[in-house]
């Protein structure tokens, strides 16, 4: 019996022939009732997978970027209901972190044919994400990035906006690993990771994986484009926590206090400022279709 599908798309994002061809690739796999729903703002996405869900789709595409996913994520979690990502985005660091190639023919046949997989989520302030989380630095910069600049400059503009942000001053913070405080100073970011890679190819988190059940934590106390510099140069030549000013762990739940409030984001979306973060990693929430054996996630 052919499945119901269902497609939910953020309407300004662009991928290979666009959204009438994904309409054509879908019929021709012989789906059989095909739910629409196009957005204008990925924080309208949450509604219409709940629609789709309450409707019987039994296989969702996910048409857009990270931003696009992580929102699809956060309404589809523990629903069993597996997720097909058509990386439209401008970063696409979960597609990219999966295997799951910017093509759009392909990324349709990995949705129908290929295996399905239970990730993990991380859980931020209530909110799943699938990606990165983070709040300081990270956060400023990439809500710096957004909007018209980032259509225009892709990634470069989030290179533009951490040249703004390198010289702000470092927040004291206090972060507990599993009920146990694990770093109390002043530092100038906090990463919570479910991948390894960031943008650019950059390796993050060494040894992360979506589907270990832990999250990987970070904080930085770089300070200023020298230090920054160094931290960056390490993760591109290989670990990132060999830099001094990196201190890296894993966690099953984080908590975090600021001196300030910090804006933070999640998979690139931003938030409004708090001073307090509470995440924890959820094993196997959201189920994924990949590729082939040979594009494990990593």
């Amino acid at each position: 019996m052919s499945p119901i599908v269902a497609v939910v798309a953020h309407r300004k994002k662009t991928l290979g022939a666009g959204l009438d061809r994904l309409r054509v690739l879908i019929t021709e796999e012989g789906a059989g009732e095909l739910l629409w729903y196009e957005v204008p703002k990925s924080r309208k996405a949450p509604k219409k997978v709940r629609q789709a869900l309450d409707r019987g789709a039994e296989l969702v595409f996910v048409w857009g970027g990270d931003g696009m996913v992580q929102r699809c994520a956060d309404a589809m979690a523990g629903s069993g209901v597996p997720m097909a990502v058509l990386p439209a985005g401008t970063a696409n660091l979960f597609a990219a972190n999966l295997g799951i190639p910017a093509d759009l023919d392909e990324a349709v046949r990995i949705g129908f044919h290929g295996r399905r997989e239970k990730l993990d989520l991380g859980v931020l302030n209530g909110e799943h994400f699938a990606v990165m989380a983070g709040a300081g630095f990270e956060a400023e910069m990439i809500a710096d990035a957004g909007g018209r600049a980032k259509k225009r400059l892709g990634k470069l503009s989030y290179v533009k906006a951490a040249v703004r942000h390198v010289g702000e001053p470092l927040v004291p913070m206090t972060v507990k690993i599993d009920g146990t405080t694990w770093f109390e100073g002043r530092a100038s970011c906090l990463l919570l990771g479910n991948v390894s890679r960031i943008a650019g190819g950059v390796q993050a988190f060494d040894d992360a994986r979506p589907d270990d059940g832990w999250l990987e934590v970070g904080v930085s106390t770089a300070r200023g484009p020298l230090e920054w510099g160094r931290v960056i140069g390490r993760m591109a030549a290989g670990r990132s926590d060999d830099s001094p000013f990196v201190r890296i762990t894993r966690a099953r739940k984080v908590s975090a206090r600021f001196g300030v409030p910090l804006r933070y984001e999640l998979d690139g979306g931003e938030r409004e400022p708090t001073s307090r973060l509470k995440a924890k990693a959820v094993a196997g929430a959201l189920t994924v279709c990949l590729p082939p054996d040979e594009h494990r996630p990593g």
